[in-house]
């Protein structure tokens, strides 16, 4: 598995990095053995990177990213898990509050500096580690907050999450902080206004959809700003495709959407390329972007995740996504 710097971290990811989200229970009850089979595949097969939050699960996947981490004997793996919840195991989670399955706790935000160090704490022992190489605060969004909330919450985070994460970089206990967001422009608040090491960015900047490519993503260069992309599928379309009931951003995809995709899709079926496979290729050409974070709930997944990594795409492919106005004309592609 071919590594990168992650920015000016000091820290070298796998290219592909294994995202915990599913392992919570997202979609399905996961059978234990299988579940943590997934992680320990990851690792056996030179995966580096793995991250998890307190939010997947209520803290099942956390529970889980451990285990399987313990079972493969991994010596340096990179964990990465984030701040601004803290599970309260004591109160039961209320009905619609997401994952099929997972642990019972009940979440509450919480961006102060007690709760960081709080929920640092509970992730530790989940995961049963004695460090973590990379914490995140965690959805300080638009998407998570609204847009009349989200200035008090950019605000409590920042002289409360932030200042405990940035006390923890200078002992040497935490290696690098940043966000995990759904919005490239909160990427840009956070750069300016914070000393953030690395950003764990979902859903903005795709095969489908590039607003990080505006502002954000040349930020990140210019100031060795370590770029973990998740979401590079937009919730589903770009693995399945243009099909009935498609997903984009965890709702059922528009009409346009689906028309752009299904162009994606023709252009790569000419190229004999699956469309998933051009997604989550196509983001790793950006000079910013370290790594690709991918779900994965059973050692077969990793499996073909890493196979389709390996697999070569034609330049064509790109040329020909540009010359159909689907590509920028200066949009960075893979060599």
């Amino acid at each position: 598995m071919d590594v990168r710097p992650l920015g000016n971290t000091g820290i070298d990811v796998s290219i592909l990095g294994f995202g915990g989200a599913p392992l919570g229970d997202l979609y399905a009850r996961l059978d234990e053995v299988q579940a943590v089979g997934a992680v320990e595949a990851a690792a056996r097969a030179g995966v580096t990177l793995f991250d998890t939050s307190p939010l997947y699960g209520h803290g099942m996947s956390e529970l889980r990213v451990g285990a399987g981490l313990r079972r493969a004997g991994a010596t340096a793996p990179v964990i990465c898990t984030k701040v601004g919840r803290v599970m309260d195991p004591f109160a039961r989670k209320a009905p619609g509050e997401g994952y099929v399955g997972g642990l019972s706790h009940r979440a509450r935000f919480d961006y102060s500096r007690d709760g960081a160090l709080r929920s640092i704490e509970q992730s530790l022992l989940r995961l049963g580690a004695e460090r973590l190489d990379i914490v995140l605060i965690h959805d300080v969004d638009v998407w998570t907050h609204g847009p009349a909330a989200i200035d008090a919450r950019f605000a409590e985070a920042v002289s409360g999450a932030y200042a405990a994460l940035a006390d923890l970089r200078a002992q040497g206990v935490v290696r690098a902080i940043g966000v995990g967001v759904n919005e490239a422009d909160m990427c840009v608040r956070f750069a300016r206004e914070c000393d953030i090491d690395c950003v764990l960015l979902a859903g903005r900047y795709s095969l489908l959809e590039r607003p990080a490519a505006a502002d954000f993503l040349p930020l990140a260069l210019r100031r060795g700003i370590g770029v973990m992309l998740g979401g590079v599928f937009n919730s589903g379309i770009l693995a399945t495709g243009a099909i009935p009931g498609a997903t984009y951003n965890y709702r059922p995809a528009p009409p346009d959407v689906l028309a752009k995709t299904a162009r994606i899709e023709t252009v790569c079926r000419r190229h004999g390329v699956g469309l998933r496979d051009a997604a989550q290729r196509f983001v790793l050409g950006h000079a910013a972007v370290s790594c690709v974070v991918l779900g994965a709930v059973s050692a077969a997944e990793v499996d073909a995740q890493i196979a389709a990594f390996a697999a070569p795409i034609p330049p064509a492919l790109w040329a020909e996504l540009k010359s159909e106005g689907l590509l920028e004309p200066d949009c960075p592609v893979p060599a």
